[in-house]
């Protein structure tokens, strides 16, 4: 049987040969090339090879940030630099810290543990940028084979959140002093509660205006959640109606 776990890259396969249950990634991203390797596993099986199982030696885990994973998020997170400066530095904490020259099936979330005691002089909000990078890089190291499951990571207790919530008053003198298109803008995403980048990202094809209303279509995000479809305020529907105007004069 070839298959692909659900939110995983790589196909896997699961057969019986001599009463032994094979269950193996194939490293392979689609099908075709999946059942193929199905099948040179079965040939070598069959010629007696048990050796293709040997488990490799798993890479530390400042080796494996710096040719697997840094590699990675400077490809996906090309159009995030905010993203990518993030997990830069969580690598760079990484791979300083004693951490970085454990390999990556013997991290575990003790070791974490001892991560953050080791810092314990940063803030929570520093330590997690570390922890954060940790839990995010385990994720491919499973999907790429270097790693057969990944570790649970907890993060650092007592990071502060910053949100705060204006008031109409507030979001009526904000809006008051915002110059176009900046005005229409903040009118989005106080209306929707659309995040920054999604305001930047949003296209026209993904915006659908009717008589007195209409919706707006998240097409991209981190996860399912993320895509999502949001209703339009009437503030919303006056602003972009009249941002289409302009932009088509």
């Amino acid at each position: 049987m070839v298959y692909k776990p659900k939110g995983r890259r790589f196909y896997k396969v699961k057969f019986k040969f001599q009463g032994q249950t094979i269950h193996r990634s194939t490293q392979a991203t689609n099908a075709k090339t999946a059942h193929s390797i199905e099948g040179q596993i079965r040939a070598e099986l069959a010629r007696g090879n048990w050796g293709i199982f040997e488990k490799k030696s798993a890479p530390t885990l400042a080796d494996f940030l710096k040719h697997d994973f840094l590699p990675y998020i400077e490809s996906k997170f090309q159009t995030t630099p905010k993203t990518l400066a993030y997990y830069r530095d969580g690598v760079k904490r990484l791979t300083k810290s004693e951490l970085g020259s454990l390999r990556l099936d013997q991290i575990t979330d003790q070791h974490a543990r001892q991560f953050e005691a080791g810092s314990s002089k940063l803030k929570p909000i520093t330590i997690n940028c570390g922890l954060r990078t940790l839990r995010r890089s385990l994720y491919p190291a499973c999907d790429w084979g270097k790693l057969d499951r990944k570790p649970k990571i907890t993060l650092a207790k007592g990071e502060r959140q910053r949100d705060r919530v204006l008031t109409d008053a507030e979001a009526e003198r904000y809006l008051a002093a915002c110059p176009q298109p900046w005005r229409d803008v903040a009118t989005l995403m106080l209306g929707t509660g659309i995040r920054p980048g999604e305001g930047y990202a949003l296209r026209w094809e993904h915006v659908y205006l009717n008589g007195d209303g209409g919706m707006i279509q998240i097409v991209k995000g981190k996860s399912k959640a993320a895509r999502r479809i949001l209703p339009m305020v009437p503030a919303v529907f006056e602003a972009l109606k009249a941002h289409r105007s302009r932009s088509s004069v």
